[in-house]
């Protein structure tokens, strides 16, 4: 399966790319979803989680306490990689399996932390960016989640920054102010195409 590893930063509309491939009749293995997944009312990651972080982290439906589990990662670099070694080796297994069971031309895996992980580029064959500018990411997600600047800013200040996932990407989807569904969809179907193409010349050679 040819798979296009999907990223960009926070507020820079990775999910509305993903829609419009889907759109497109492309299967779409989410990994912030299968993260949700995991963590969900009962999910495979909540023992684990409840075993090193104590029952406090578990909210009364069985979930993890998101708002809780958020403020100590953001504040304990020890605790943030413990629930790392907890959920990641959850994910990709979880992604690998999604993967290999997704049937289409070619599968787009979402992954926000791509260029952080440092693994996974060398996992699909293509890296697609969603790229706009801080500004426009801030201002997506104070109006999204609510959230204030300094909020925002010390998320993005976690994130790879936009030029290292510029550079780390085959192709770009600019998605900055003036885009449009219109506009994207238009890029979007171009990509499309070519990705059909390399997808294609893949199998061939299979």
């Amino acid at each position: 399966m040819f798979v296009i590893g999907l990223t960009g930063g926070i507020g820079s509309g990775k999910s509305t790319v993903a829609d419009l491939f889907a759109a497109r009749g492309v299967p779409i293995v989410d990994t912030d979803l299968i993260a949700h997944r995991i963590t969900a009312p009962h999910g495979v990651a909540m023992a684990q989680i409840a075993q090193a972080f104590g029952a406090e982290f578990v909210a009364p439906d069985g979930s993890m306490d998101r708002a809780r589990m958020r403020t100590l990662v953001f504040g304990d670099e020890s605790a943030r990689k413990r629930l790392e070694a907890i959920t990641h080796p959850l994910i990709r297994s979880e992604t690998e399996r999604e993967t290999r069971e997704a049937n289409g031309p070619y599968v787009i895996v979402v992954v926000p932390l791509l260029v952080e992980s440092g693994t996974w580029k060398t996992r699909v064959d293509r890296v697609l960016t969603v790229d706009c500018s801080v500004e426009t990411q801030i201002a997506r997600v104070m109006r999204r989640n609510a959230f204030t600047r300094e909020q925002v800013l010390a998320i993005i200040a976690r994130q790879a920054t936009r030029e290292a996932r510029l550079a780390a990407a085959d192709d770009v989807v600019v998605n900055d102010n003036g885009a449009t569904l219109e506009t994207l969809g238009h890029d979007v179907e171009a990509l499309h195409q070519t990705f059909l193409t390399l997808a294609a010349k893949r199998a061939d050679k299979a």
